[in-house]
């Protein structure tokens, strides 16, 4: 049985849509359900899961589950996963570390939050969806006093990593990490003989996070479960772009009010 967390969020809505941690097991499993759908069914992600039409796997107990509902078909259409620092702790530490070496982030740990299985529905991404996803883990982590976020951000290998390499060999400057920030790929992508000259196609996910100040900490990893290339990324709050940390924050504000 999954213990999930009992701090909440201030409940936002918007455009027929709702967005708070999910508050009981029944949520969690309908999340879970969610991003079997987007993983497994769409994606073609091999998890293993000993739930059946599930994506569970060991982290999922120590996890806060920000969620997204369309309110006139109630159901859940868009999901997050958030493990905080003291969470990460009980988990044995962060489910990045199964893909990652993460020693030079040690003396951040205490202040950062992990996230990570975003999806959402695919009759639903329009753009609101992840909008409302963004703002409830901006509450999160500004309530909280959290400090810095990251995340593994997946790229699709159905093009034989291509993609992924053309991405990654045209992040510039501005979008990596510094050196102490660096982190080391436990499988990493022979991304060098991967490239070709085609443009590269960014996910949105990752555009999105490059355009709120996020760092690329490091080379891609393979996921061979999930079947991507996976950037580590890392978002210190006090470099979020402050345009879109405005929206976020009215957003909170308004609906604490």
């Amino acid at each position: 049985m999954q213990q999930h967390q009992t701090e909440t969020i201030a409940v936002s809505q918007h455009a027929g849509y709702t967005v708070a941690l999910a508050h009981s097991e029944d949520e969690v499993r309908e999340a879970q359900r969610l991003r079997y759908k987007v993983f497994v069914e769409e994606l073609g992600a091999h998890i293993r899961s000993g739930t059946p039409n599930h994506d569970v796997d060991r982290f999922d107990p120590f996890c806060d589950h920000l969620v997204v509902r369309e309110n006139d078909a109630n159901r859940i259409v868009g999901t997050y996963r958030i493990l905080s620092p003291d969470a990460s702790r009980r988990a044995g530490g962060y489910y990045s570390e199964g893909e990652f070496y993460l020693p030079r982030l040690q003396n951040l740990r205490s202040r950062m939050v992990e996230v990570g299985r975003s999806c959402t529905h695919p009759s639903y991404r329009s753009g609101a969806v992840i909008t409302l996803l963004w703002a409830g883990l901006a509450e999160y982590m500004v309530t909280r006093n959290y400090e810095y976020l990251i995340g593994c951000a997946s790229i699709g290998m159905a093009d034989g990593g291509h993609n992924a390499a053309n991405l990654f060999t045209h992040i510039g400057p501005a979008n990596m990490g510094p050196a102490e920030y660096r982190v080391f790929p436990r499988h990493r992508l022979p991304f060098e003989r991967l490239v070709t000259q085609q443009p590269a196609l960014i996910p949105p996910l990752i555009k999105g996070y490059l355009r709120i100040g996020a760092w690329v900490c490091g080379e891609p990893a393979w996921d061979p479960y999930f079947n991507t290339a996976d950037l580590l990324l890392l978002l210190p709050m006090s470099r979020m772009n402050p345009r879109y940390m405005r929206h976020f924050i009215r957003s909170v504000e308004r609906d604490a009010a």
